[in-house]
């Protein structure tokens, strides 16, 4: 049951005149059915950390008013409901230097993303003393100044571990966007996880709860295939929430793209099989919580923690996705109750 398998397409497309002007969402909201709860400290912490990254990162308009839309503080607060304001306020300062980052590190070239990640990961061996003019390394420093102060070992080096694994799928990612190289399904799963940047987010999780869970349970098999799926929600329903913003913008880097290419699927076929994949997630979580193994009373207490903050981000991402400007715009609430999408004009080349 640990081990996840990698989905073979085998539906048949049936092509539709409708995909030419919008598309349908998936359920996922409603197949979800895991409580939501928002930290009480969320919103002061949220604008303070807002304003952290605007002086941080120097954004000018239009990003500046765009940012603003994003609300990553509210997705801390729904994914660390039980954090203290310290704790999550490193949280909603993580989050919106990674959503940063990713836009960064989008426009940039393989050069430039190796540079970065040189940067970031000597700010994170040494938020004290390591001396940067780069932006994205003075907020690593700021942040993560304030995260080695409670975070233990284990959970610390996982953090840094794999913000390493980000970097690299991200150069991976530049190096494509070069070359015109086209990925097929099962290389862009792989590498989907690592620039989800959901596994540091993950590393969060104790880091908020103040444990330090010990390698025999974070390298067990059926932990490691609970991360997984959560990971694998979050990032393929990402895929769908972001499509119709980055085809708008002839990216292609989106699971949904991929099916298109490789299946010969039309659009609606295509997002209706990555929401089949979504909801198969959540039953590969809930398989796997039903044959945790037990490692004794104290440990067992900060597992169930640790689970339940893997549930959280389950869904306290989607519930946020609609929340936020950054993939439907003004319109979040109301796609979020129709499920339509109207496609975006494509912008010229």
């Amino acid at each position: 049951m640990a081990s996840s398998v990698t989905p073979a397409a085998t539906y048949t497309s049936i092509h539709s005149d409708f995909e030419t002007t919008r598309f349908i969402l998936p359920d996922l909201v409603s197949d979800c059915h895991y409580p939501l709860r928002l930290n009480p400290d969320c919103y002061p912490v949220s604008r303070a950390s807002e304003q952290w990254l605007l002086d941080g990162a120097r954004l000018a308009e239009p990003k500046a008013t765009a940012f603003m839309g994003l609300h990553a503080g509210e997705l801390a607060a729904a994914c660390y409901p039980d954090a203290d304001a310290f704790h999550l306020r490193v949280c909603s300062d993580f989050l919106n230097w990674l959503f940063n980052m990713d836009d960064w590190l989008d426009e940039f070239d393989v050069d430039s993303t190796l540079g970065m990640r040189e940067c970031c990961m000597s700010a994170f061996r040494d938020p004290i003393n390591f001396q940067t003019e780069k932006h994205g390394g003075e907020m690593c420093k700021s942040y993560f100044s304030r995260f080695i102060q409670t975070g233990g070992p284990g959970c610390t080096e996982r953090f840094i571990h794999t913000m390493d694994l980000f970097f690299i799928a991200a150069t991976k990612e530049a190096d494509d966007r070069a070359t015109g190289r086209a990925i097929d399904l099962e290389s862009y799963i792989a590498i989907r996880r690592d620039t989800s940047g959901c596994k540091p987010c993950f590393a969060l999780i104790e880091y908020t709860a103040l444990i330090d869970l010990p390698d025999k349970v974070m390298s067990h098999p059926v932990i490691m295939a609970m991360e997984e799926a959560s990971n694998d929600l979050v990032t393929w329903s990402n895929d769908i929430f972001s499509y119709n913003k980055e085809q708008s913008r002839h990216d292609t880097n989106n699971m949904i793209s991929v099916l298109m290419r490789e299946q010969g699927l039309n659009l609606q076929d295509a997002v209706d099989y990555v929401g089949r994949l979504c909801k198969g997630t959540i039953q590969r979580f809930e398989d796997n919580r039903n044959i945790l193994p037990s490692w004794g009373e104290e440990l067992d207490r900060q597992v169930a923690i640790y689970i339940d903050g893997l549930q959280n981000w389950i869904v306290g991402s989607l519930h946020w996705s609609f929340d936020s400007t950054r993939y439907f715009g003004k319109n979040g609430h109301t796609i979020k109750q129709d499920r339509i999408v109207k496609l975006l004009p494509k912008r010229p080349l």
